[in-house]
């Protein structure tokens, strides 16, 4: 009785999963083809970019009249008169007032939320599993359904139309997610640090401090990131409790609109304006940004 082998084609290995077509292609391609093609995807995308900024250095009249990308042919229709227009206008007072209600307004929930989140994940104190399902109930809480009631309620307190009221309004809204997202990340953290820290006496705020938000950085600056360009671009909360006074930058904004946008050229100097810091942050924090975004995808 004959016994037939099976022979394994040569290269192949038994037992080894099949590569998929994609799988195939990449291999062959090489790490320096899907650079290239992703480097050119990323200047696909800053394309908008591109368009608003050249718009925002034309006037209103050749904005109207051409598109951005003729400037290639035209560079000597470049001027700032949108610019110098825009902050004749007022602008500037409006930037500060951005930044006294985003700043403030990231590090109270950084804050508030990091203290509340390790409480959550390492304490022990009655009711704790409730409360927390409590703040995660939040999360599905629309904010206009609160819009009408705490600006009654401002206006009890006397700080409707003011900036730290701007700012509360945000740091009541951004703490359920702040303290949900923070909470999932610091239960990650070995027990074992811990409970040597507490073996050696160290009380439960110096833990926090010396242990708990060194670890959490990647999580503390995806949240920071978030919650500044949340507030940052926000325009709802300040159509509604920002006096003209106290305006942020998109409320300013949407205040020079006119009929059928024929001021294109400070509206898009404006949104230039305004991305500038967002993306100065992003660049500064994106190495723990992207740490955050990936903690706990691998155990």
């Amino acid at each position: 009785m004959t016994t037939a082998t099976a022979t394994a084609p040569s290269g192949a290995h038994a037992g080894a999963p099949r590569r998929s077509a994609i799988g195939r292609i990449v291999d062959r391609l090489g790490g320096g083809a899907v650079q290239v093609v992703m480097i050119l995807l990323g200047l696909f995308w800053l394309v908008p970019t591109l368009g608003l900024l050249v718009v925002s250095l034309r006037t209103g009249e050749v904005n109207a009249a051409e598109g951005w990308w003729t400037i290639f042919t035209k560079p000597a229709e470049l001027t700032i008169e949108g610019y110098s227009s825009l902050l004749a206008s007022g602008f500037t007072a409006s930037f500060w007032n951005t930044v006294a209600i985003t700043v403030p307004t990231t590090i109270l929930v950084i804050g508030i939320a990091a203290m509340a989140a390790y409480a959550f994940a390492w304490m022990e104190f009655p009711g704790r599993d409730l409360l927390f399902l409590v703040v995660v109930g939040l999360l599905i809480v629309p904010i206009q359904i609160a819009l009408i009631p705490v600006a009654a309620l401002y206006g009890g307190m006397g700080i409707f139309g003011s900036i730290p009221g701007v700012v509360l309004f945000h740091v009541a809204f951004g703490l359920p997610f702040a303290i949900f997202l923070l909470r999932n990340f610091f239960v990650g953290i070995p027990a074992s640090l811990l409970e040597a820290a507490r073996m050696d006496g160290a009380p439960e705020w110096k833990i926090f401090v010396s242990v708990v938000f060194p670890l959490g950085k990647p999580a503390i600056a995806s949240l920071g990131i978030f919650q500044f360009l949340w507030v940052w671009n926000d325009m709802l909360i300040a159509l509604v409790f920002a006096n003209p006074e106290n305006q942020p930058m998109t409320k300013a904004l949407q205040s020079q609109m006119r009929q059928f946008g024929t001021n294109i050229d400070i509206l898009s100097s404006g949104a230039f304006l305004s991305l500038i810091i967002p993306l100065i942050l992003f660049f500064a924090f994106q190495r723990y940004f992207v740490q955050g975004m990936m903690a706990g995808s691998v155990k």
